[in-house]
């Protein structure tokens, strides 16, 4: 596919500047994902809301993903319109969505705003990735490694933002107000941020209409249907952990018994998801020097490991233990995300790789809905040990079919040196 006219007329950023602006979007966009879910404490005072309905508030961001990314996928809208334009539409949409949860006083509205925020967040964020892609040949796995980190720091920006606003779980109104409030203001600086690139990535890859009936047939080949399997599990544990930490911190006794314990455990959150951004560079470097389904499974059985631990110390470790164990956690839970979509750009058939990424969104992010309301639910009916023994079965899954593709990789690489010789 040749450039665009426009490109070779008209000033080109540099690749370093493009992906600075772009993570810096993304850093401040992503925020309003986790929104509602970093002030759910507060809002189950002001609205009355059980854990179903907490829960609903993130499902709700989950299920919009899902849908919104697929259309867009479908329709072709990444192709049709200008990269940065839909950035820009879908955090500016996604900020307006956010906002009107200051309007809400319940589920009746707040849900779906919520999903309606999703499908904004699936017209940034995937999007954001291609637009990487196109500035870089060369380092392109670690420039997107830092555009999920930037995504990591994104969903631990909430929590940080209601950890500096201060005040404890009976401080409902204001509290939330301003963390609503913040983020949804980030999100339109993310969106307005973007005009500061010009030109267009000189790598861009010209990409037909997506077909999902071609994405689930290349379910047939072995390492795709792997490296779903190992998303799946993944994703069975990632969202869980973002949106459930703060809460779990939050019952921690030692944090409950301060007098700013909502603000307390907000900032205590957001480190452990934020540090999950190291976790993706790490990643990217390991995926590339030891093959993806090795680092993955380092990733998942880390991770998995730690729910485990935190299992058997819950709630008696000092507090120290069990913040250290969490940020831990966090490290490990985002570092191998990039690994599987890799592996499927790698073993799909040619033609399908659109679609089969598409499959694999749609089966991840469908995933997490389970777990999101699940871990509520076992911690309302018995208790976050049995809560995060259930989200170390999706690591399980994950790391049994990792080391399926390892052992399919090593099998292969002597046929391919013989057919070599």
């Amino acid at each position: 596919m040749p450039p665009a006219t426009t490109t070779d007329a008209g000033p080109r950023s540099s690749p370093a500047w493009a992906l600075t602006v772009v993570a810096a979007s993304t850093l401040l966009t992503m925020g309003v994902w986790f929104s509602a879910t970093a002030v759910v404490p507060r809002l189950e005072v002001a609205w009355g809301l059980g854990s179903g309905g907490a829960a609903a508030l993130t499902i709700a961001v989950q299920v919009g993903f899902v849908l919104g990314a697929v259309g867009s996928a479908v329709l072709g809208l990444a192709d049709a319109l200008p990269g940065r334009a839909l950035m820009a539409a879908g955090a500016l949409g996604a900020a307006a969505c956010t906002a009107g949860l200051l309007l809400a006083d319940g589920l009746a509205l707040a849900v779906p705003l919520r999903l309606l925020t999703g499908v904004c967040l699936a017209l940034f964020y995937p999007v954001a990735l291609k637009e990487v892609s196109a500035w870089f040949l060369r380092g392109r796995g670690v420039a997107l490694g830092l555009m999920i980190g930037a995504l990591t720091l994104g969903s631990a920006l909430p929590h940080l933002v209601g950890g500096l606003a201060g005040g404890g779980t009976e401080a409902a109104g204001p509290d939330w107000r301003v963390v609503v409030g913040v983020t949804s203001a980030l999100a339109v600086a993310g969106g307005l941020l973007l005009a500061a690139v010009r030109g267009e990535g000189p790598h861009a890859v010209a990409r037909g209409p997506v077909s999902l009936g071609a994405g689930f047939r290349a379910l047939a080949r072995r390492d795709v249907l792997l490296a779903d399997l190992g998303y799946v599990g993944h994703m069975w544990e990632l969202y869980a952990m973002w949106a459930g930490v703060g809460a779990f911190l939050l019952a921690l006794p030692q944090v409950a018994a301060r007098p700013d314990a909502a603000a307390y455990a907000g900032v205590l959150a957001s480190a452990c998801i934020g540090v999950g951004a190291l976790g993706c560079l790490l990643g990217g470097v390991l995926g590339d020097r030891w093959g993806r389904p090795r680092a993955a499974l380092l990733s998942l059985v880390c991770s998995g490991g730690a729910a485990l631990v935190l299992a058997a110390s819950y709630p008696v470790a000092p507090l120290g233990v069990v913040v250290g164990l969490c940020a831990f956690w966090g490290f490990w839970v985002i570092a191998d995300s990039a690994q599987f979509s890799a592996m499927v750009t790698e073993s799909a058939p040619p033609g399908s790789v659109g679609g089969a990424l598409s499959v694999q969104l749609a089966l991840g992010y469908a995933t997490t809905t389970l777990t999101l309301w699940l871990v509520p639910a076992l911690v309302d009916a018995v208790s976050w040990r049995l809560a995060l023994v259930v989200l170390a079965l999706g690591p399980a899954v994950g790391a049994a079919a990792m080391v399926a593709a390892e052992r399919g990789r090593g099998s292969a690489q002597p046929s391919a040196a013989t057919a070599a010789s």
